[in-house]
């Protein structure tokens, strides 16, 4: 009987709180306003996108609107030289842009991540540019390119060259013209990210390396390149991303001529749908565009192993 009592008064197990779940679902539920609105404003114009890419849709010509299927696509590939035009210049322009913003940009940041008088000043010039928006920097080198009051201008009083000569609207030197407009400010990007990670570089590896008599150049191949790889990797990428959807910059210096010499993909379809209202094939364009890159970007980091090699 006394064992029975002993028994019968044992506590019973605490009771689980309902609520107890709660904690667990707060950081969800804290960030879901957030989450929400973002999905609304990059799913909302993407689907709408895709959705006028399948239709006939000119606010100036409303008796031709309507469902289109896939031929606003079929015209693209098939019917619109202008479409392969501007997609093979587009290339052009990132592998142009991209490789010499990495090499500069490569040279700079090995430059600022020595020692030297005015380190801190040098890296606040190299970086400033960067900070400068797309439309500004255009309308800097607008004025830098100026036939009147311009370089051509002082060019000319040396000597070199004829007065009243225009660099953008010669189709034999708008091209570099704007490709070293777009260096000022692109080159920053890359010694920014890069100069970042050689701070993480152990000095202890190029010392045991000169003790090991490696030279600068065998210590730059075998040292600093291995470990830079992943952030070379994700600033090019982002890199060609950017400069394949750039607009402001061509749009402001050159409008994409003269004679179409400097349109983009990107820029034409900014002008088929801002400036001709046909955003039924300007949305088709863009669907294009954005596959292009999606699989770029794919191929690329699955080439590259981006993240997959040890340091």
């Amino acid at each position: 009987m006394a064992q029975a009592a002993a028994v019968a008064k044992k506590p019973a197990p605490p009771r689980r709180r309902r609520g107890s779940a709660t904690p667990r679902r707060l950081p969800y539920l804290l960030i879901a306003p957030a989450g929400l609105l973002m999905l609304g404003f990059i799913a909302y114009p993407v689907l709408s996108v895709f959705y006028y890419s399948l239709q006939n849709y000119n606010p100036t010509k409303p008796w031709r609107n309507g469902f289109a299927g896939f031929d606003n696509f079929v015209h693209a590939f098939t019917e619109d030289p202008q479409f392969w035009d501007t997609l093979v210049f587009s290339a052009k322009w990132v592998v142009v842009e991209v490789g010499l913003q990495l090499l500069f940009g490569l040279a700079l940041a090995l430059i600022v991540n020595q020692t030297f008088v005015g380190r801190s000043l040098g890296r606040a010039l190299v970086f400033s540019p960067w900070a400068v928006s797309g439309v500004l920097t255009s309308a800097i080198w607008v004025l830098l390119y100026n036939s009147q009051t311009g370089i051509t201008r002082y060019l000319a009083d040396m000597g070199i060259g004829d007065y009243g000569t225009s660099w953008l609207s010669d189709t034999s030197t708008v091209f570099p013209a704007a490709v070293v407009a777009d260096l000022w400010r692109g080159v920053p990007f890359f010694a920014i990210l890069i100069l970042a990670d050689l701070q993480s570089v152990s000095k202890d590896l190029y010392e045991a390396a000169e003790v090991d008599g490696a030279s600068r150049f065998r210590q730059f191949v075998h040292i600093t390149l291995p470990h830079l790889k992943d952030a070379i990797i994700l600033s090019t990428l982002l890199r060609a991303v950017w400069e394949f959807n750039n607009v402001d910059l061509l749009y402001t210096l050159t409008g994409g001529g003269p004679a179409g010499e400097t349109t983009t993909l990107p820029l034409y379809i900014a002008n088929t749908s801002v400036d001709a209202h046909n955003f039924g094939y300007a949305s088709a364009l863009t669907t294009v565009a954005f596959v292009i890159l999606l699989f770029f970007s794919m191929v690329y980091l699955r080439l590259s192993k981006f993240g997959g090699g040890d340091k």
